[in-house]
């Protein structure tokens, strides 16, 4: 019964904020629409953040879940095909929840995203390793072109080499760089498509989006790897 009640918590909290905006996502809301008082729903989360941060993970679920799916739907794919699907599922499961998106990733709410124990920290770690994990198994097997570590200005060097300590040596720093290159693009692409921040000039991102994509197959080497 308590599973459930969690359950129905969630889907009252997605519903205010698809409707009303992330601000109506409060404890007395929730529970409001429940038909719960407010002291009640605090025997499930002791704060805002709490719910926030359970809410998130399951957004973050969803969106791993999506993009693991469609990567893995066909077993005989080309490696190329299977990023592929991968970042088309992102941006389909974007497109299709912009609330949600806007929430976990264009204005993340709550703080639970830096408490390591945090169920909303392993299920955001899910969905980024979907994205890095693709980019590792291209490296592993055709490394792909790298820029000289050498003229990078030091302070990128340096973070560029503790990320690859961080991820235990997966990439190099060189590849690294490519690595966040690659990401930075599409979630910046999709930031202004959600966001809308586009509409002035495309109404239909869609092509733009499968340019980007291509030119980022091309960095990976992909148009050379089966």
């Amino acid at each position: 019964m308590r599973e459930a009640t969690l359950r129905d918590i969630h889907q009252t909290a997605r519903r205010l904020l698809v409707t009303k905006g992330s601000a109506a996502v409060t404890i007395n809301a929730v529970a409001r629409e429940m038909g719960m008082s407010g002291p009640s729903l605090y025997h499930y989360y002791a704060s805002r953040d709490a719910l926030v941060d359970a809410v998130t993970a399951d957004f973050f679920q969803e969106l791993a879940e999506a993009m693991e799916g469609d990567r893995d739907k066909n077993t005989g794919a080309s490696l190329a095909d299977r990023f592929l699907a991968s970042c088309r599922a992102m941006r389909t499961w974007a497109v299709a929840h912009p609330a949600e998106f806007e929430w976990i990733f264009a204005s993340p709410v709550g703080g639970g995203q830096h408490q390591p124990d945090s169920a909303r920290r392993a299920a955001g770690m899910r969905f980024a390793h979907v994205f890095l994990d693709m980019i590792v198994e291209v490296w592993n097997t055709r490394p792909f072109p790298v820029p000289d570590l050498g003229e990078q200005p030091e302070r990128l060097r340096e973070q560029l080499r503790a990320y690859s300590r961080l991820i235990d040596g997966r990439l190099p720093a060189e590849a690294v760089q490519v690595y966040v290159t690659g990401w930075s693009r599409l979630y910046g692409l999709l930031c202004l498509e959600v966001l809308h921040q586009m509409d002035f000039a495309l109404t239909d991102m869609e092509p733009l989006f499968e340019q980007c994509l291509g030119e980022l197959s091309d960095m990976l080497g992909l148009t050379q790897v089966s």
